[in-house]
């Protein structure tokens, strides 16, 4: 990103920063320090289009995921210095979700122009491939799936959310055979309007759910495993993409603010195990009256498009960003 930090005229909470100072952003427990030169490199030899989606494997390192098919994956250090890349075949680069199996790491990449979800080793040899689901009616041609992420349970089952298709859930097992499928577009409770995030909630473990953001409604909704509706967590403002869970807290990429006359309005929101939204680095402090959460929305020319957050395990978080002039991901330093 360009120097200097442009603050938003709409809204006059908004606050600017020195570029010879510390850059904090963030509320509560929950504040960073931005590190705007962590993971940047050659961009003719390692180049990014948009950065998509980030994880942090079982060695510690961060694994980038790209749409640039020059290298679709880039895995860093947690310095960010470079460690090796991957992937030239994966146009629509989209989600990545890590699975772990018998003590080996594997990827799962969901490609929305290859129509498919990729199961691949830690270093990128193809183990498996879901295509489109022909069997569902809805679907009459894989033009009509277009997948933007994954989620994987304990015992292997896969769901996979069709954000930028005809919005459906799908559930299958370790195997890759359709169990069910829910969902679908409206603004129903259990429907949505860009099933864009999803993610497996076993923070109790007795009650374990999907969490699965609809980003049009600027709504996050709880569904049972077998596709139940069981609740809707509204963040109003705020354009979620999908849910990341580290220890209590769910994180976010937020990729707009709804109504910013700024289409690269983004931020980072960070909800605790109450559903309480605790801390929105480079946005508005959260607040609540009467128990409903205020419109958030971006303060400060921080980010633009975020699309994914990596939280690693000393509570540092990398943010990836799409749309963005093809930069690299941000590192929020936890203080």
């Amino acid at each position: 990103m360009a120097a200097g930090l442009l603050t938003y005229p709409a809204f006059g909470s908004a606050f600017s920063f020195s570029d010879s100072k510390d850059i904090i952003v963030g509320h509560n427990s929950h504040r960073y320090k931005v590190d705007l030169n962590w993971g940047n490199l050659n961009p003719l030899k390692t180049p990014v289009n948009d950065c998509h989606e980030m994880v942090q494997d079982s060695k510690g390192r961060i694994v980038l995921l790209t749409n640039e098919i020059k290298n679709n994956v880039i895995v860093y250090d947690k310095s960010g210095k470079l460690i090796e890349t991957w992937g030239t075949d994966y146009p629509g680069a989209h989600g990545l979700t890590l699975v772990k199996e018998n003590g080996k790491d594997f990827l799962l990449i969901t490609d929305y122009e290859r129509h498919q979800i990729i199961k691949t080793t830690i270093d990128g040899k193809v183990v498996f491939t879901l295509d489109y689901p022909a069997d569902i009616t809805a679907y009459r041609s894989k033009g009509d799936y277009r997948p933007t992420e994954t989620a994987v349970t304990e015992n292997g089952d896969i769901y996979v959310a069709d954000g930028y298709g005809k919005q459906f859930i799908l559930h299958y097992n370790y195997k890759g055979e359709l169990q069910n499928y829910f969902g679908g577009a409206g603004n129903e409770n259990d429907k949505f309007l860009n099933a864009h995030g999803i993610c497996y909630d076993n923070r109790d473990a007795k009650n374990s759910s999907l969490l699965i953001t609809a980003r049009e409604l600027n709504q996050l909704k709880r569904f049972s495993l077998q596709g139940e509706y069981l609740e809707t967590i509204n963040v109003p403002g705020a354009l979620i993409c999908r849910p990341v869970i580290h220890e209590k807290d769910i994180y976010f990429a937020v990729l707009r603010s709804k109504n910013s006359i700024y289409e690269d309005s983004g931020f980072v929101l960070i909800m605790n195990e109450k559903n309480e939204v605790v801390s929105c680095p480079g946005a508005t402090a959260p607040s609540y009256k009467n128990n409903q959460l205020d419109e958030l929305y971006q303060t400060i020319r921080l980010f633009q498009h975020p699309h994914d957050v990596c939280v690693d395990d000393d509570e540092n978080m990398y943010v990836a960003q799409w749309n963005s002039g093809k930069t690299y991901p941000i590192k929020l330093t936890r203080i």
